[in-house]
C-alpha cells in the first residue's frame, strides 16, 4: 500500500527539515502551514493551509486518502521562553495537539510521531543523565512551555492505552540551516554575526543539529516502538564556546561572558529595550534557568534502537553560518 506523509508546522525549522528529506526519497507529502503563510516551494509537497486549534480547519489534510497508509508528524508548536503558560502557547501545545489526535483515530492513520521537548522530561538533580520516562506533569517542571509539553506528551501516550498507534521523541535545543520561522537559538547565531550580541552569558545546554532531529523523526516512524518516547539530542555545549566556533569560522568580536547573578539584574532592562524595539528578547528568567539546568540526556536508547546518530556541532555551525548568509545577508563583525 502507498504511503502519504502528513506534517504539520510545515513551515517551521524542524518540519520544513522533515518536508526536505521526505521529498528526497520521492514520498507523497502534505505539509499544513498557517493561512497566509509562504511556504519554501519543495518539489512533490502538497501545502494545506490550517491552524491546529481549529479542528474542522484541519480535515482537508486529512482527506481524499482512502487506500493509503497515512503517517503523520505532528511538529507544530509555540516554542515560548517566557516564565507563564501564555493562553496560546497552551492552545496550540495542548488543544491543538488533541486536534490532531482526534483526527488520527477518525481517519486511522498508521502512526503518528509526536514532537516532544526534552523541557517535558524532569529535571531531577543536577548530577543524574536524564533517560526517557514513561508519565509526564506540568507539575514536575519549570516553565511554560515545559508545562505545555509535559501535558500533551502525556495525552499522547494516554491515547496510546486506547489503541492509537503512537511514538514520542523528545529534541534538545535544535540548531542548523533552512531556518525561516525564528529559532532562538539560530538567532543567537545570527545576533552574534551582525555585531547585535552585547555580551555572553555563563551557561550551555545540549545542542543538536536539525538535520539529525528530522532524520530521527522519520527513523521513529520506521522503527520506533508505540507507546515509546525517544530522546534526539547532543551534548552540552557552552554558550561561550559555541560563540568561539562561530567566531573562528566567519569572524566576531570577543564578547564578555555574564555571570548570571549580573543576567539577572538586566533583565528588566532587557525586557524593556526589547518592547522598544520590538524585537524579543533572546535572554529571560526561564532561559538563563534553562542555561544551569540539568541537560545530561542521553541519546543511547535511539541510537540503539532507532539508529540515531548526531554530528558535531562545528559542522551544524558552518552550515548554519552559510544557510543564513544565503538567505538572510547575515555579514562578521570582524
Amino acid at each position: 500500500m502507498k504511503k502519504t506523509y502528513l506534517v504539520t508546522g510545515a513551515n517551521g525549522h524542524l518540519g520544513s527539515t522533515i518536508l526536505r528529506l521526505l521529498c528526497r526519497r520521492g514520498a507523497q507529502v502534505r505539509g499544513l502551514v498557517l493561512p497566509g503563510e509562504v511556504a519554501a516551494p519543495l518539489p512533490g509537497v502538497q501545502y494545506v493551509e490550517g491552524d491546529v486549534r481549529n479542528l474542522s480547519t484541519l480535515r482537508p489534510l486529512f482527506e481524499g486518502l482512502r487506500g493509503r497508509q497515512v503517517y503523520v508528524l505532528h511538529t507544530a508548536g509555540v516554542i515560548d521562553i517566557s516564565d507563564q503558560v501564555s493562553p496560546q502557547t497552551y492552545d496550540v501545545n495542548v488543544n491543538g495537539t488533541k486536534n490532531i489526535l482526534s483526527l488520527c483515530r477518525e481517519y486511522k492513520v498508521r502512526r503518528l510521531v509526536y514532537v516532544s521537548s526534552v523541557h517535558a522530561i524532569p529535571e531531577g538533580d543536577k548530577a543524574s543523565v536524564l533517560h526517557e520516562v514513561s508519565h509526564f506533569s506540568p507539575d514536575q517542571v519549570v516553565g511554560g512551555y515545559a508545562k505545555t509539553k509535559a501535558e500533551a506528551t502525556q495525552t499522547v501516550l494516554d491515547a496510546v492505552q486506547d489503541g492509537l498507534d503512537a511514538v514520542v521523541v523528545h529534541p534538545s535545543g535544535i540548531l542548523g540551516p533552512y531556518d525561516r520561522s525564528g529559532n532562538h537559538l539560530v538567532q543567537l547565531v545570527n545576533d552574534y554575526l551582525r555585531g547585535k550580541l552585547p555580551a555572553c552569558v555563563r551557561g550551555g545546554y545540549d545542542f543538536v543539529d536539525v538535520r539529525d532531529v528530522a532524520a530521527g523523526c522519520l527513523l521513529a516512524l520506521e522503527k520506533g516502538k508505540s507507546g515509546q518516547c525517544y530522546i534526539l539530542s547532543n551534548r552540552h555545549y557552552e554558550i561561550r564556546d559555541v560563540l568561539a566556533m562561530v567566531r573562528k569560522l566567519a569572524g566576531g568580536k570577543r564578547l564578555a561572558i555574564l555571570p548570571h547573578w549580573m543576567a539577572r539584574a538586566a533583565l528588566p532592562a532587557i525586557r524593556l529595550h526589547a518592547r522598544r524595539t520590538k524585537k524579543r528578547p533572546l535572554f529571560t528568567r526561564y532561559s538563563l534557568h534553562t542555561l544551569l539546568s540539568n541537560d545530561k540526556f542521553s541519546h543511547d536508547k535511539a541510537t540503539a534502537e532507532l539508529g540515531y546518530r548526531p554530528r558535531d556541532l562545528v559542522q551544524t555551525l558552518r552550515d548554519t553560518i552559510a544557510w543564513n548568509k544565503r538567505t538572510l545577508g547575515s555579514t562578521s563583525h570582524a
